[in-house]
C-alpha cells in the first residue's frame, strides 16, 4: 500500500539542485505532492509531501538522496506523514497580496496578525530583501485563504496595517 512521507532538505544552494532531487525521486517512483523550494541566503530548502510505493521505505529514499553529489553537506529528513496529503478548504488560495517597503523588526508579525484577526489562513509566504534603489527594500508575498464573508474587511485591515508601517500593498483575488 502506498504511504505518504515528508521530505525536507536543507543544503548550500547550487545549480542543478532541484533537478537532481526531483529526478532521484522520480527514479524511485515517488509521487511528489505539495512541494516548496526556496533559496534562503546562501542555502536552499526543499520540502514536499510525497507518496511512496509500498515497496519503498523512507530510509531508502533518505539514503538515495544523501548519495547525490548535489546534496553534499545536506541535512535530509524523510519521515512518515500522517496528517493527510490533501489540503482542506482553508489550504486553498483565494487571495495574493504583495507588500513592499523598508524592512524593520516586527514587520512580518504585525502584518500576519491582521490576517489572523479575520480568520484568514496564510497558505504561503515569501519574504525577500531586494537590491535596488532603496537600500532596505523588502518584499513580502502572501497567498492566503480568506473567508468570503470577511475578505473585504480583512484586505482593508491588511492595507491599513501596511500603510501605518509606511509600506505599500497590492492584493488581488484568485
Amino acid at each position: 500500500m502506498a504511504h505518504d512521507v515528508r521530505i525536507a532538505i536543507s543544503c548550500p544552494d547550487r545549480t542543478g539542485l532541484l533537478s537532481a532531487i526531483t529526478g532521484c525521486l522520480f527514479d524511485m517512483e515517488a509521487d511528489i505532492g505539495d512541494a516548496s523550494f526556496a533559496v534562503l541566503g546562501a542555502a536552499a530548502e526543499f520540502t514536499t509531501v510525497a507518496t511512496l510505493p509500498d515497496t519503498l521505505a523512507a530510509n531508502e529514499v533518505s539514503d538515495a538522496l544523501q548519495a547525490l553529489a548535489e546534496l553534499a553537506g545536506a541535512d535530509v529528513s524523510v519521515t512518515p506523514f500522517a496528517l493527510g496529503a490533501i489540503r482542506s478548504e482553508s489550504g486553498q488560495v483565494t487571495h495574493r497580496i504583495e507588500i513592499r517597503g523598508t524592512d524593520r523588526p516586527g514587520l512580518v508579525a504585525r502584518l500576519t496578525e491582521a490576517f489572523a484577526d479575520y480568520g484568514a489562513n496564510i497558505v504561503r509566504m515569501d519574504c525577500e530583501r531586494v537590491r535596488g534603489d532603496a537600500a532596505a527594500d523588502y518584499v513580502i508575498q502572501i497567498e492566503a485563504w480568506i473567508p468570503a464573508a470577511r475578505a473585504e474587511t480583512c484586505m482593508a485591515a491588511v492595507d491599513n496595517t501596511a500603510q501605518s508601517l509606511g509600506l505599500s500593498s497590492h492584493a488581488e483575488p484568485v
